[in-house]
Parts: C-alpha cells; sequence; structure tokens
C-alpha cells in the first residue's frame, strides 16, 4: 500500500490564500450532459492534431460585451461595456499530456519542483477529499508537483487528458511563450467564456443545471465535508467531457481555475470613458493577502459548491498568488490575430 503522503503547514503564501478562502478519481457519472466531441474526454490522450501555429485552438471573432456581474460576488462589480480583439484560443485547457511535451522539450522544472532560498522543502498545495468522516482540506504536501498532483503517492497514469495542475503563473507563462502564445487577460478569457451569451449567469444559459443535466464538473454535497461526485468526478476530470460552450470551447467553467495575464484588484477598473481597464501591476493587490503579487484567475473549479463558492461562472474570478501551485489550477493560452 502507498503510504500518505508527508503533510505539514502550508507555507506562508498558500497560508495567506486559504486563510483569505481562496483555496476553494473518477467515479460512475450519473446525469451528466456528455460532450458530443467523441474525440475529447475519456477517449482523447491529451493532445490535439497538429496543425500548424494554432494547433487544438479555436478562433473568437472580437466584440464587445459586458464584463462582470452587479448581481454576484463583490469583487465582480461593477459590471461594465468591455471590448476585445479577435483572438485564438485553446479548445481546452492545456492537459498533463502538452505540458509533458514542453517539459520533455525544454527541460524546464516548475516552480513546485524547485528549491527555495530558505531550505524549504519544495512541493505544493494538496486538497485531499473528505474520507471517513473527515472534512476535505488544503496541506502543503512535500513532493507534490505537476507530476505528482496529490504528492509523492501519485503520478499522471491515466490522467494524460486531465488539465495540468499544480503550475504556477510562471510555470504556466512559460509554456505559453514556448508555443508562440501568451495568456489570455481576463477580458479575453471572460469573452470566450460567454461563447456569444449575453446577460446569462453561466456559460451555457440561465439555469445552472438545465433539464436536470450536470453541464461543468463542480462539486455537490456540502463543502467540504461531502464530496457526492454526481456529476461523475471527485477530481479533476478529462477535458471535454461536458458540453462546449457557444465558441466551440471546452471546461471554462469548473473542473480547474486557469489562470489569466491580469492583476487582481477587487472590483473592476474603468478608463475615462467607463469601459473595463486592465489593472497595472502598481494598483494590482489583494487586501487580504497584503504585499503579494496576485493575478486573476478564471473559471471555478471542481471544488467549487453552491453553498461555497459559486464560481463556476463567467463573471467569477478570484485572485491567486502568482508564486503558488495548487491541485485546482491550470491555465489554457492564446494567440492574438
Amino acid at each position: 500500500m502507498t503510504p500518505a503522503p508527508q503533510t505539514r503547514a502550508l507555507p506562508r503564501v498558500a497560508a495567506a490564500a486559504l486563510a483569505a478562502g481562496l483555496l476553494c478519481h473518477q467515479l460512475t457519472p450519473m446525469a451528466v450532459e456528455a460532450s458530443a466531441d467523441h474525440g475529447l474526454c475519456e477517449a482523447y490522450a491529451g493532445l490535439p492534431a497538429s496543425d500548424g501555429a494554432h494547433d487544438g485552438m479555436v478562433r473568437v471573432a472580437g466584440g464587445r460585451f459586458e464584463i462582470g456581474a452587479d448581481d454576484a460576488y463583490p469583487e465582480e462589480r461593477p459590471a461594465m461595456p468591455a471590448e476585445v480583439r479577435s483572438f485564438w484560443i485553446d479548445r481546452h485547457p492545456v492537459t498533463n499530456a502538452q505540458f509533458a511535451r514542453f517539459v520533455t522539450a525544454t527541460g524546464y522544472v516548475t516552480t513546485a519542483e524547485r528549491s527555495t532560498a530558505d531550505g524549504e522543502v519544495p512541493g505544493s498545495a494538496v486538497f485531499e477529499q473528505p474520507a471517513h468522516g473527515r472534512p476535505g482540506g488544503w496541506r502543503y504536501v512535500p513532493g507534490a508537483d505537476w507530476r505528482h498532483p496529490d504528492g509523492p503517492g501519485s503520478d499522471l497514469k491515466g490522467r494524460g487528458n486531465h488539465p495540468v495542475v499544480q503550475v504556477s503563473y510562471d510555470d504556466a507563462l512559460a509554456y505559453a511563450r514556448w508555443a508562440g502564445r501568451d495568456l489570455p487577460t481576463e477580458a479575453e478569457w471572460e469573452y470566450a467564456a460567454r461563447g456569444g451569451l449575453k446577460g446569462q449567469r453561466y456559460a451555457w444559459g440561465s439555469e445552472v443545471r438545465p433539464e436536470g443535466m450536470h453541464r461543468a464538473n463542480t462539486w455537490q454535497g456540502e463543502f467540504p465535508m461531502a464530496n457526492t461526485a454526481e456529476d461523475g468526478y471527485a477530481g479533476t476530470s478529462p477535458v471535454g467531457c461536458f458540453q462546449p460552450n457557444g465558441f466551440g470551447l471546452y471546461d471554462m467553467a469548473g473542473n480547474v481555475w486557469q489562470w489569466t495575464s491580469s492583476w487582481y484588484r477587487p472590483g473592476h477598473r474603468t478608463d475615462s470613458l467607463g469601459r473595463h481597464a486592465e489593472t497595472p501591476a502598481s494598483s494590482g493587490g489583494d487586501p487580504r493577502q497584503p504585499g503579494t503579487p496576485v493575478r486573476v484567475i478564471k473559471g471555478g473549479s471542481h471544488l467549487c459548491s453552491p453553498d461555497y463558492c459559486l464560481r463556476y461562472r463567467p463573471s467569477a474570478r478570484q485572485p491567486q498568488a502568482i508564486s503558488t501551485a495548487t491541485s485546482h489550477v491550470g491555465f489554457r493560452t492564446v494567440r492574438r490575430s
């Protein structure tokens, strides 16, 4: 039997995020709106077909939309006009198979694999699922990294088609640059997530479970006491196991949070004309993590539940310390036209 991974207190940055409430196994699927594209999900090896500079990407025509929401969490306010130019975006989050190809080609070592100046043992934050009456919770696990997402006793066997996790902002950006791409801005990400819909709460419409079907990999049950996994998954799932949005994009809600290039600040920033504007680094920050550089993450994850983290919505946003890697944050890339 594989011994349980050694655990200890979270390091300073991750502990601050946990205190701020920011770190919010496949089973038999039940009532899941399965993907109509059988080239993804369980049948997918995790590597898109090669077609040049836009492997595995979808072109999104630019346009105007309303970013944010006035009827949700405070950091999503105020809703305001925004505009993006046309761009290409990954059809699904970057997978373990894709990230492995990058590491093989470059020898890249991720943040969670590097020793620190203060001698801290390399590792990262892992959410341990509830079991035997014990609630789920976050732990810092030495040896946890993208190859061992749940700690030293775990590996990527059978997970090549899952989103890569345990990647910091720098890790995600390094992959994007290697691929000749970038990370999306918050506005690009949210515009893509909405899939052409206007005024809708979710990436697929106004109801969380249309016709009783799950449309994303999220948490069912009382968080963090019990995860009933009614959607078929208690952790990450293969990409593309739920229906795409109107732009043909998968996993724009749930499964894993996704890095953006935008600096975080509570609420949206406007320009002189009242339109959405990017937050400069000098103005960014999270009052709950003073002094810590934070970027916006989007999309929610498999740990989001209606009673704790109803953030599997396009307008939802959270701060993430750029040096922190966790078991529920991944990314996708863009290529601008």
